[in-house]
């Protein structure tokens, strides 16, 4: 009776992950499909911890189950609370990370269980060393990434490092079809195992070390596809249908998410894991070249072309999120929409430091969904556009994309803002972005400067505004 009750638990489990994918796909309806997701896979782990059996005897040690899920449970909540928009992108990286070491962990005691208990099939030790593999190289790169995000490490390369990385590759390919085919689960293989680990983590340091700044959503979205892939053979390796169903979600979201972000680079991911886009190479290219003189406006003036504008299309940034000029922003839209100006936002697919970054830090302002265009059709609304607002975005604006076959960034698509009437940039400084690369559209005539952190500029052009 438990075990027909548990299989139709999973299966509610595993139709609200699909659905709450689905509902994940609309800023409308995203919050609730996440409520739908965490509720079933609330429902799997209670099941799981109540009804699953081993031999028919059912699971013990419930102290320690739900000491450990309070702990996780409290250190979780309290995180989302405290995080900070600009700090989103870390918190995902960690996140993602852990859930890569808990695969890896749960393949160290399932081979030692093997071992324990004798000879087995190659087939479950394949499983349980793709989920390893594939689990810490997810982990380690998660925590560089993590690490570069909040600016505590640094891109680093060297002559030959992807030679190294494709040989470790090699070495831990070699050492899982020893294990698989030569040995199976042994005493002796126990030790290779341990090797393999720790080549794996190795290899996920060396991984995402060199990738530069630009490249970074796209590296998060691929860890996370990572993670989904490892989680899928733990519910091979149990025989557990939500566990697969939600692994085989996660790992397929990420890997077409990963190639939509690619294609909106216009970059291939092999390009992504192994040119260092974004590091000092481009930082290199970028000052390489004299631009010119740029001009500023006057906060006064910004009002005064912004108020009597027809329409007026925003491009948030990472500078938005760094200032928290999210709420600002959204009442200067309010303020511009009441004087009968027409405002939308324009949204880069890799603008920010994650997939959706900019959705998310607008939809934490309650910006009306409807108003938020993909770059596709803010392309076509540019030319008839009579202000551009620029906030704290820089690489994904960049004429030199189009117009410059030495930029490193050639090639990728833009929000081509150029092509308003007036380009009016907001920027804490002259300073490259997160790229490395110097930005063509600040020295066009077409184009103003308006330096300040962007929440008080919003808020001072609010106020000149009302007073136009």
């Amino acid at each position: 009776m438990g075990s027909s009750i548990l299989s139709i638990i999973y299966l509610v489990g595993s139709v609200t992950f699909i659905l709450g994918l689905k509902m994940l796909s609309k800023p409308d309806t995203a919050r609730k499909g996440n409520l739908v997701a965490a509720a079933g896979m609330t429902l799997a782990i209670l099941g799981t911890i109540f009804l699953y059996k081993v031999d028919d005897v059912p699971l013990h040690n419930y102290g320690w189950i739900f000491t450990g899920l309070l702990i996780g449970g409290v250190i979780g909540v309290l995180s989302a609370k405290k995080v900070k928009m600009t700090a989103m992108p870390e918190m995902v990286s960690m996140f993602n990370g852990m859930g890569g070491a808990c695969a890896a962990l749960i393949s160290i005691v399932e081979f030692n269980h093997l071992v324990a208990s004798g000879p087995t099939t190659g087939g479950m030790v394949a499983i349980i060393l793709i989920s390893l593999v594939i689990g810490a190289i997810s982990c380690a790169g998660s925590i560089i990434a993590w690490g570069k995000l909040a600016g505590k490490i640094k891109d680093f390369s060297f002559n030959g490092q992807h030679i190294l990385n494709l040989g470790v590759l090699v070495v831990i390919i070699g050492l899982f079809v020893w294990l698989v085919l030569g040995v199976g689960a042994t005493a002796t293989s126990l030790v290779v195992f341990y090797i393999v680990l720790a080549l794996a983590l190795f290899y996920g340091i060396l991984f995402v070390l060199p990738i530069g700044g630009a490249d970074m959503p796209v590296v998060i979205s691929l860890l996370n596809s990572f993670t989904g892939v490892a989680a899928a053979c733990g519910g091979f390796l149990y025989n557990n249908p939500v566990m697969l169903t939600g692994g085989i979600l996660v790992g397929s979201a990420g890997t077409i998410l990963t190639i939509l972000m690619c294609k909106a680079m216009n970059r291939s991911l092999k390009n992504v894991l192994i040119g260092s886009f974004g590091g000092a190479a481009a930082a290199a290219a970028g000052g390489s070249k004299d631009q010119g003189n740029y001009k500023e406006i006057s906060l006064n003036d910004a009002a005064v072309v912004m108020a009597y504008a027809n329409k007026v299309i925003i491009v948030p940034g990472y500078g938005l999120a760094v200032a928290q000029a999210q709420h600002a922003c959204h009442e200067l839209e309010k303020q511009l929409g009441e004087r009968g100006v027409e405002v939308k936002y324009a949204i880069h697919p890799v603008a920010g430091r994650m997939p959706g970054h900019m959705n998310v830090l607008l939809a934490e302002a309650d910006v009306p969904y409807e108003k938020l265009l993909e770059m596709e059709d803010a392309n076509t609304e540019f030319p008839t556009t009579d202000v551009v607002l620029v906030l704290g975005a820089n690489d994904v604006v960049n004429p030199a994309a189009k117009n410059d076959p030495a930029s490193p960034i050639y090639g990728m698509p833009i929000l081509e803002v150029e092509q308003a009437k007036v380009v009016i940039v907001n920027k804490r400084s002259m300073k490259p972005g997160y790229a490395g690369i110097e930005n063509d559209l600040f020295f066009q005539p077409k184009t103003s400067m308006l330096f300040g952190d962007a929440k008080k500029v919003l808020q001072e052009l609010l106020a000149a505004i009302k007073e136009v």
